[in-house]
C-alpha cells in the first residue's frame, strides 16, 4: 500500500482555540460538527453528535444499568453530571470511573468538533454547559490528542469513506476469525449501523470503533466502501505491473488482501 495522503493540520480551528486559550477566554466554541466549551481558557465540556455521549460510555463500562442511568437523570433534571454525582453518592459508581468516562466523552467529542469539513467555527461568549463543569483541560491538550488521533485513523486504510457508511460484515470463514476483543462489534454489523451507531449501542468511544472498524476491513473481515467492496478476494488474481495499480478517492492503493492476511497468520503464530 502506499503511503495515504497528508492528514489535515486544522489550522484554522487550532489557531482560534489557541488564541482563545491564550486570552482566557470563557464561552463556546461552535462548529456544525460539535462545540467546545472554554472557561478562562480551559476546555471544560465537548459535545458532538458523531461522539458517544457520557451517559452511554457509563453504561458501557458495565457498571451501571440503562435503568439506574434513566432513573438518576430523572431525578435529577436531565442534568447528567448531576446525576453521576447522586450515582456515586448512592455507591452505584466509583469516582474513577466517572471522571475516566467524563474525561473520554470530552476527548471523543472534541475529535469531531474540530474536524476537517465541519463548517465556520463562531465564538460566543459567556455561554456555559448546562450544569457545573466536571473537569478543565488545557486547550493545547485537547488540540495535540485531537491530531494525534487524526493522524493515526489517517493512516489506516480504507480511508475516511469507511466512517459514515454502515459496517456490513463478510461471511464468516474458518480461516478468518474475528478477534475476541471485537465479536461484540462484529456481532452489530448487520449493514444498517453506522461506526456511530455501533460506539453508541456498545457504550464505546466513536473515535476507537472507527479504528476498530477499519481493522476488521484490513483484516477482510468488513466490505470497504465504494466499488472495490464488490471485488473478489479469493481464488485466481490477475497480475498487474505495479503502475496499473488502482488508487481510489481517499489516497490508498487497493490492498493485496492476500499479503495481509499472510501477515496476520505470521503474526498470530509468534503469539
Amino acid at each position: 500500500m502506499s503511503a495515504p495522503a497528508a492528514v489535515p493540520e486544522l489550522p484554522t480551528r487550532s489557531s482560534m482555540l489557541t488564541r482563545l486559550a491564550a486570552q482566557g477566554a470563557g464561552g463556546v466554541l461552535d462548529r456544525s460538527s460539535g462545540s467546545l466549551y472554554l472557561v478562562d481558557g480551559q476546555v471544560v465540556h465537548a459535545e458532538s453528535k458523531s461522539a458517544t455521549a457520557f451517559g452511554q460510555l457509563l453504561i458501557g463500562s458495565r457498571r451501571l444499568t440503562y435503568t439506574q442511568w434513566a432513573e438518576a437523570l430523572g431525578r435529577s433534571g436531565g442534568d447528567s453530571r448531576r446525576a453521576a454525582a447522586h450515582l456515586v453518592k448512592d455507591g452505584h459508581l466509583a469516582d474513577g470511573t466517572v471522571e475516566l468516562c467524563r474525561l473520554t466523552a470530552l476527548f471523543d467529542a472534541a475529535y469531531f468538533a474540530l474536524a476537517p469539513g465541519g463548517g465556520p467555527a463562531r465564538f460566543r461568549h459567556g455561554v456555559t454547559p448546562e450544569g457545573e463543569p466536571g473537569m478543565s483541560v488545557p486547550a493545547s491538550r485537547v488540540l495535540a490528542e485531537s491530531l494525534r488521533r487524526r493522524r493515526l485513523l489517517g493512516s489506516m486504510w480504507p480511508g475516511p469513506g469507511m466512517d459514515d457508511h454502515p459496517v456490513v460484515l463478510r461471511p464468516p470463514r474458518a480461516d478468518r476469525p474475528v478477534p475476541v476483543r471485537m465479536r461484540a462489534l462484529a456481532a452489530l454489523a448487520d449493514g444498517s449501523r453506522t461506526p456511530a451507531d455501533l460506539a453508541r449501542t456498545l457504550g464505546r468511544p466513536t473515535f476507537h470503533v472507527l479504528l476498530d472498524v477499519r481493522r476488521l476491513a484490513i483484516a477482510g473481515l468488513v466490505e470497504p466502501p465504494g466499488p472495490r467492496a464488490r471485488q473478489p478476494t479469493d481464488g485466481p488474481r490477475t497480475t498487474r505491473p505495479p503502475t496499473a495499480r488502482s488508487r481510489g478517492p481517499d489516497g490508498f492503493d487497493t490492498p493485496d488482501t492476500a499479503l495481509l492476511q499472510r501477515v496476520r497468520d505470521a503474526l498470530e503464530a509468534c503469539l
